[in-house]
């Protein structure tokens, strides 16, 4: 998810599942609600068109079951709480479980989630070379041998464009690219305008983007305004935790203290198993921790 919060199971109203083509008949566009899919499969036609179909079936009734579910994944994670029942939402629950100390409820895995299992289902269609499923900007992303996949990191603020193009490969180990921020579609406890990670699957990339962004923070500080996330959102998972509202212009002393927190915690989440790599943006500077998809090691 892009932040601290999801939003992307609330209640649906009268309207069902859609799809669209791009321009031009290329990629096919799922949407249900607050749910936005965007599908990016090559391989041979046939493939593609049944992969396509698969994905449309996995899709119908996704967001009713979530929302059918909402009590529990609105709920803390944490040791003795109640596990959800649906495939989604107990993935969403085991990517978060990790970070329970830390404070985190099943939504902040919920974009990558979803992106997840649409992607499972393109993938039992045999004969794709590449699968992408971007759920707002939350990728799933299935790689047959040899074959690579461009991404642009963000450089978080609307100006600053791609902060590095990476190319990933089949064999890098990645499945998820996540990016969390105050900037998102949903609320953070910290500062940092774009924190992209790459995982084995979406759904742990979005909750470690989730956790580092969180972390990436000046507590207490007079240049970050801050709300209770209720007032924002009265059915917020957060209830009434402080989220960040706007962040002034701050100096470099602490742009690099804020990072430095963020990248403390991504060498945390990376030494848990729960990351590849992780690039944090604030106000044009920027931290890379972790092993990048080429292999190398990033300082």
């Amino acid at each position: 998810m892009i932040a601290g919060s999801g939003s992307a199971a609330r209640p649906p109203g009268r309207e069902r599942p859609s799809s669209s083509r791009s321009a031009g008949q290329g990629r096919l566009r799922l949407t249900h609600g607050p749910i936005d899919v965007i599908l990016d499969l090559s391989g041979p036609a046939a493939a593609v068109a049944m992969a396509e179909r698969r994905a449309a079936r996995a899709f119908d009734g996704l967001l009713e079951a979530l929302v059918g579910e909402l009590a529990v994944l609105r709920a803390p994670a944490g040791p003795g709480r109640p596990l959800p029942e649906g495939r989604v939402a107990r993935a969403m629950a085991a990517a978060v479980a990790p970070f329970a100390p830390w404070f985190v409820t099943p939504m902040a895995a919920v974009a990558g989630a979803v992106a997840d299992h649409l992607l499972a289902a393109i993938l039992s269609e045999p004969g794709l070379s590449r699968a992408a499923v971007n759920n707002g900007g939350d990728i799933a992303l299935g790689l047959a041998p040899g074959e690579r996949y461009r991404i642009g990191i963000s450089g978080g603020l609307p100006a600053a464009g791609h902060a590095a193009l990476l190319e990933i490969g089949a064999s890098d180990g990645v499945g998820g690219i996540a990016t969390s921020g105050w900037r998102g579609r949903s609320h953070s406890f910290g500062i940092a305008d774009a924190v992209t990670v790459l995982a084995a699957t979406a759904a742990e990339a979005d909750a470690a983007a989730t956790m580092i962004a969180n972390a990436v923070d000046l507590p207490g500080s007079a240049r970050v305004t801050r709300r209770p996330a209720r007032m924002l959102a009265p059915d917020s998972d957060l209830g009434d935790r402080l989220v960040t509202l706007a962040v002034a212009e701050l100096t470099e002393e602490d742009k690099a203290r804020a990072l430095d927190a963020g990248a403390a915690r991504a060498r945390e989440v990376i030494a848990m198993g729960r990351a590849r790599a992780v690039f944090l943006a604030l106000q044009g500077a920027s931290r890379a921790v972790g092993e990048v998809a080429q292999g190398k090691e990033v300082p």
